[in-house]
């Protein structure tokens, strides 16, 4: 299960912290395996330090999926398909880069890019004809089981 950078973001934002620090609560207990991006995280260097630690309390468990020319190529078919705009680049990466390393779905609290029910669709048809299977694309209340 690929995460993005919201979700690291969501441990200490209100309306967000219960269901993220769930989130990597259960990926410490091996519910899911977690994979991140390189583009996370360079996009967590200038974090505070508690979130930076939510990273690390999970850098040991994670595998690092890199931005390649693939991830690129796809991120730039979703652009040029109008599921974002290039103002919103680094949204279609990190589904890309989900996308590419094969997992099952991708997390994040982004609801403007990402995480919106008439854009899920449009990534999954671009993946398709990128020649990619479909990717479940959900926030992270939506994942994590109850409250422990």
């Amino acid at each position: 299960m690929y995460a993005d950078t919201s979700v690291f973001g969501g441990a200490y934002d209100r309306g967000f912290d219960e269901a993220s620090s769930r989130f990597f609560s259960q990926i410490a207990d091996g519910r899911f395996q977690l994979v991140i991006s390189t583009l996370v995280l360079k996009e967590l260097e200038p974090a505070p330090p508690n979130v930076q630690g939510v990273l690390d309390e999970v850098r040991e468990l994670l595998e690092l999926a890199e931005i390649t020319p693939s991830v690129n190529a796809l991120a730039e078919a979703y652009i040029r398909a109008g599921v974002v705009s290039t103002k919103w680049a680094e949204d279609a990466i990190h589904v890309a880069a989900a996308t590419v390393s094969r997992c099952g779905m991708i997390v994040s609290w982004n609801f403007k890019h990402i995480v919106q029910y008439d854009k899920i669709p449009l990534y999954n048809a671009v993946n398709t004809l990128q020649g990619y299977g479909n990717i479940g694309i959900f926030s992270p209340l939506e994942v994590v089981y109850g409250k422990d």
